[in-house]
C-alpha cells in the first residue's frame, strides 16, 4: 500500500491547476500525431470535478458549431501542459450538469467579480 503512494505522488503535478465550477478555462492539451506533437486549446465551462489525488478529473464544456462537447481532463496528467482562467464563475452547485439542457444565453454562467 505504501508502494502505491509512494508511485502515485511521484506522478503528482507539483502545483496543479487552481480552477473552481462554473469557471471558463482554457486547456492546453498536447496531441500526438504519429511523431510530432502539438498543443491544442480547448476552452469551455467546467462543470465538474471528481475524485481526489492522482485520479483527479475535471469535465469542460463547450459549444462548437451548435454541438455540445464536453471532454474529461486528468489533471495530474502529462498531456495537460496548463490549464489558463479566462473568467471566474459564480454559480451555487458543485455538478453544472443542468447547462446541457440550455442553449444560447440561458446557458451563460454569471461571472464573478474578484
Amino acid at each position: 500500500m505504501d508502494a502505491l503512494k509512494l508511485i502515485s505522488s511521484q506522478s503528482m503535478k507539483e502545483e496543479a491547476p487552481s480552477m473552481e465550477i462554473g469557471d471558463t478555462v482554457k486547456v492546453h492539451v498536447r496531441i500526438k500525431e504519429g511523431d510530432k506533437s502539438r498543443i491544442q486549446i480547448f476552452e469551455g465551462t467546467v462543470i465538474a470535478k471528481k475524485h481526489g489525488g492522482i485520479h483527479e478529473t475535471f469535465t469542460v464544456r463547450r459549444v462548437a458549431h451548435g454541438c455540445g462537447i464536453e471532454r474529461v481532463f486528468p489533471i495530474h496528467s502529462p498531456n495537460v501542459e496548463k490549464v489558463e482562467l479566462v473568467r471566474s464563475g459564480k454559480v451555487r452547485r458543485s455538478k453544472l450538469y443542468y447547462l446541457r439542457d440550455r442553449v444560447g444565453k440561458a446557458a451563460k454562467v454569471k461571472e464573478r467579480i474578484r
